[in-house]
């Protein structure tokens, strides 16, 4: 699944003393296969990310 703006996001630490972090797609600016994209992370901060094979992955949608 191609990942899209509004998605919640989940990108792996490269330290094992920091944790993940979890942040929403603002925007996609280039795709795969050297994507990236803007996210606006959970701690208020944005910036332009582009992921390492395997360290971005698409979290499930909360259900209400």
């Amino acid at each position: 699944m191609a990942l899209q703006a509004g998605m919640r996001v989940a990108v792996e630490s490269e330290s094992t003393e920091r944790p993940s972090r979890c942040g929403v797609i603002e925007e996609v600016m280039r795709d795969d296969p050297h994507a990236r994209y803007r996210i606006r992370w959970d701690d208020g901060h944005v910036s332009i990310y582009t992921p390492a094979a395997g360290a971005l992955r698409a979290l499930e949608p909360v259900r209400r």
